[in-house]
């Protein structure tokens, strides 16, 4: 991943997120920036962070895009079967950590 150093202030820039998240973690990423990783590319003239910015408000959160028919994603330019699957199994891994954690609690 390329970053520019900017002059004034020496803050790092990242032309992709992946950088980021690299060098300073997941946290410090936006919910666009990690979902423009799971996006992967964008197509002519829409980059994945535009992308993800699109399906943000189209659905308002990652709360907002749990449990979405997969139809409601193919409406989005940009956004084709593989990079649907790619994020519904992110969900389904999200999913699948949160129900672990609730019967771990449970068993305290």
């Amino acid at each position: 991943m390329r970053k520019v150093k900017e002059k004034h202030n020496e803050k790092n820039r990242w032309y992709h997120p992946g950088g980021k998240l690299r060098e300073l973690g997941p946290e410090s990423l936006s919910d666009v920036e990690l979902l423009a990783i799971l996006i992967s590319t964008g197509i002519k003239g829409k980059s994945a962070e535009k992308i993800a910015e699109e399906i943000l408000s189209k659905f308002g959160s990652f709360k907002g895009m749990a449990n979405q028919p997969l139809k409601k994603f193919l409406k989005i330019k940009g956004l084709g079967d593989v990079k649907i699957i790619r994020l519904a199994a992110a969900f389904e891994i999200a999913r699948r950590i949160a129900v672990q954690v609730l019967e771990e609690n449970e068993k305290k």
